[in-house]
């Protein structure tokens, strides 16, 4: 198996969405195509990601609605790494992402939680500071 490609993220409204994930965080919108029933396919991914990508799904049950915001549990869920913390963190802070907290390091990296627009958790992570 060559990569992931895609994971969805369960949303509420498409617009929305792309206000945060592109306007916001400044992830590039892959594609965004009309379906026959209404529904959007639409992608987005940070700047140069050449293999995962979000798909924003909007929920179309009450189960699904029901996740939005929580798809695991309170636990930090997706994982956004970059080769500077400061400068990115910095960036997404005047674009008006909160942050759970200022950095800390970790064994793997320099780390600081956020949340996107429907509360899920995110580690912003600059990998391999340290040694051991």
């Amino acid at each position: 198996m060559p990569q992931l490609g895609l994971v969805t993220v369960l949303i509420d409204d498409y617009d929305r969405a792309l206000d945060f994930y592109v306007g916001r965080v400044g992830f590039d919108l892959v594609d965004d195509t009309e379906m026959d029933d209404g529904r959007r396919w639409v992608v987005v991914a940070p700047p140069g990601a050449t293999e995962t990508g979000l798909l924003l799904a909007v929920a179309t049950t009450p189960a699904q609605a029901a996740r939005i915001g929580d798809q695991a549990g309170g636990r930090v869920w997706l994982f956004l790494e970059t080769d500077d913390l400061a400068r990115d963190r910095a960036r997404m802070l005047a674009a008006g992402v909160a942050f759970e907290e200022e950095p800390r390091e970790e064994p793997y990296g320099i780390v600081a939680v956020w949340r996107d627009c429907y509360g899920n958790r995110w580690d912003l992570v600059q990998p391999g500071l340290h040694e051991g």
